[in-house]
């Protein structure tokens, strides 16, 4: 089953969501905010795409937090951060069963999927 994890009201997962019903490809949403994530989610997604590329760092959430939650930055310390703060994750993150693909970009999902 593919799993579509983001946050409803993100404009690219919305994008992303579009492109997969347009499609006619089936998955299920895991919403951050209102399914929650576990750290094993976690772990599964930095095994499979690396925390530095998982963390967005060009986020609101991420100016917002102080310069030392933000230094000294170490893969358990961004896991926790993302663990407490969801939207510190970028978006989406689509498990296809075989492999992890963040961000949505239209050819990508296409050679992938189709």
């Amino acid at each position: 089953m593919i799993v579509l994890y983001g946050i409803k009201n993100c404009d690219t997962v919305k994008k992303a969501r579009t492109w997969l019903d347009n499609n006619g490809i089936g998955y299920r949403f895991h919403d951050y905010r209102v399914d929650g994530l576990t750290p094993e989610q976690l772990q599964h997604f930095a095994a499979g795409l690396g925390w530095n590329v998982m963390l967005n760092r060009s986020s609101t959430s991420w100016r917002q937090l102080s310069a030392d939650q933000q230094a000294d930055l170490t893969e358990d310390k961004a896991l926790q951060l993302m663990l407490e703060t969801p939207t510190l994750i970028k978006r989406p993150i689509l498990d296809t069963g075989n492999e992890l693909l963040i961000g949505f970009k239209p050819d990508l999902y296409q050679a992938k999927l189709a």
